[in-house]
């Protein structure tokens, strides 16, 4: 077969470099085009387009500058996506006239000037354009500034017009400055309530005011070198480090992605996306992020977080797994695993149903909940969330091919195994997890289960008559007055935790809904509330 009558080229998530040849505008026949995730350079060659069969254009996630290149002959292309490159320049006004485009993402670039508010740009949920900080214009629910616009003074022979104009001018000079003489005034009015307040309650956090940009040499030195003495965990795509920023005087945590990882710019963009809007006091904050490049030259991408200083939710419960130094000195009580329980499940529904866009969190597990001094759960990495209002079944495949897996063995709903899109309801099946794992002490991957036994039909068929042989010892005559009625309020909350976890995404139980069960459990049995815990 000759290579002009190629159909399909699959290049992504390689370590190709080097430009991208000419002779790609050979391929008359080429339908889909992937180099995605690759360290391609130069510009993207206009050669592309003459590959007038074109639907499928995918070239994100290499160093390709430039301007977008001239690809009008392209009526049948569908998808279109050259995020994450350094391509400058304005967009194309011929994208907005392409009828057949579905899906176009420019985000994080270095495009200027003013967004289309035609064709494609017209729907928010289809189009990206994040990340280029000087783009302006286009349509509100890009939230992208006004453009400033100026255009050409007519009629400028005439004397009397220019005076007319001279004084319009004079006027809104004089206007612009009042307000900035105000804008001015205000924010240090401001600023000295806010010095006030920090001064009455020295509680609140300096971070208020913690800066927008981060340098690689500033993380480098806050972690010592990014020490193992100062590593606290690793996920999916990277490694976490405590350090301290002397600017702030204070100790956050760094996530550093492991660039090399398939789907790690993926997961920063995602998570980034995903937070920049959203406040819960179980969320763990993100501080700042850093996108710049390491002394070698190479991709560097790290996200600052408060710092948690009891560690994750794993580590308390599977203590015999943990290295000495990151130990617990002591196991969770029943009642503080309840409370966790339901800052899980507050968050959640916060995120499912009170958020301006939909959120599925996709990896929810123990080592994605935090806790910070006094025990209070924080969930954090966002890397494989989804925003469902601008969620498709395309870019759901497309996210599975970055990511290899969307969630954790154990974890992770049945449904995403079989294709399913992301939702609330795979949430509600991780939570559930969570749930049996937290009371049981048993992982979902546990080598004790074989064949088709799993945590869910494990504690199921104990639920009857043997409930305590499979609780978690530990919490069984730990911080419980003598007569506390175990076997019935730990019964009940594993039945909420089997209820978010049947098989059919439709018979779950819905976040909210689960919260307010475990709520009402702490209520009955430790007639509490969170406040007077501890």
């Amino acid at each position: 077969m000759q290579i002009q009558s190629l159909v399909n080229l699959d290049m992504s998530g390689n370590f190709l470099t080097g430009f991208l040849p000419l002779d790609v505008g050979k391929l008359e026949y080429l339908v889909q085009l992937s180099v995605g995730h690759n360290k391609l350079s130069g510009q993207i060659p206009h050669a592309l387009g003459n590959c007038l069969s074109m639907e499928i254009l995918l070239m994100q996630g290499n160093y390709f500058d430039g301007a977008i290149p001239d690809i009008t002959r392209l009526k049948a292309v569908n998808r279109v996506d050259f995020s994450n490159n350094n391509l400058s320049g304005s967009i194309p006004a011929y994208l907005a006239n392409f009828s057949s485009l579905e899906y176009l993402n420019l985000s994080v670039n270095n495009l200027e000037g003013s967004v289309p508010t035609q064709g494609i740009f017209q729907n928010a949920t289809t189009v990206s354009v994040f990340g280029n900080k000087n783009l302006c214009g286009g349509i509100k629910e890009l939230k992208l500034n006004p453009c400033f616009t100026g255009g050409p003074l007519m009629g400028a022979n005439h004397s009397s017009h220019l005076k007319k104009v001279a004084i319009e001018v004079s006027i809104g000079m004089g206007l612009l400055l009042l307000f900035f003489i105000a804008l001015l005034s205000l924010r240090w009015f401001r600023k000295r309530k806010k010095n006030q307040q920090r001064s009455n309650n020295p509680s609140i956090s300096t971070l208020d005011v913690f800066h927008e940009h981060i340098s690689y040499g500033e993380i480098r030195n806050a972690t010592d070198g990014f020490s193992s003495s100062n590593m606290v965990g690793s996920g999916s795509f990277g490694t976490v480090f405590k350090a301290l920023l002397p600017a702030e005087n204070k100790i956050v945590a760094v996530k550093v992605l492991n660039m090399q990882r398939r789907g790690a710019m993926r997961s920063f963009i995602s998570e980034c996306e995903s937070l920049k809007d959203i406040k819960h006091r179980n969320l763990v904050k993100l501080l700042t992020a850093c996108s710049s490049i390491d002394f070698q030259g190479n991709e560097f991408r790290a996200r600052i977080y408060e710092f948690m200083p009891n560690g994750s939710l794993d580590n308390w419960l599977h203590t015999e797994e943990v290295e000495e130094i990151h130990r617990p000195s002591r196991t969770l009580t029943f009642l503080e695993r309840l409370n966790i329980a339901i800052d899980v499940a507050s968050v959640l529904d916060y995120l499912h149903f009170h958020c301006h866009e939909p959120i599925a969190h996709c990896d929810l597990k123990p080592s994605n909940v935090l806790l910070n001094d006094d025990l209070t759960a924080h969930v954090s990495d966002f890397g494989l969330s989804q925003l469902l209002l601008k969620f498709d079944q395309e870019s759901f495949l497309n996210q599975l091919s970055s990511t290899d897996v969307r969630g954790t063995v154990g974890y992770v709903a049945p449904e995403y195994g079989m294709g399913g899109q992301p939702s609330t309801h795979g949430d509600v099946y991780s939570f559930g997890v969570l749930l049996l794992e937290m009371f049981t002490g048993k992982r979902p991957t546990s080598e004790s289960f074989e064949g088709n036994f799993t945590l869910y039909s494990y504690t199921k068929l104990a639920l009857a008559e043997r409930v305590l042989d499979i609780a978690d010892k530990s919490i069984l005559h730990s911080g419980l007055r003598v007569g506390f009625p175990i076997v019935a309020c730990l019964t009940l909350v594993l039945e909420v935790g089997l209820r978010c976890c049947e098989e059919s995404p439709a018979n779950r139980l819905a976040t909210n809904e689960a919260a307010k069960e475990l709520i009402s459990i702490r209520e009955r049995f430790f007639k509490a509330r969170r406040t007077a815990r501890r």
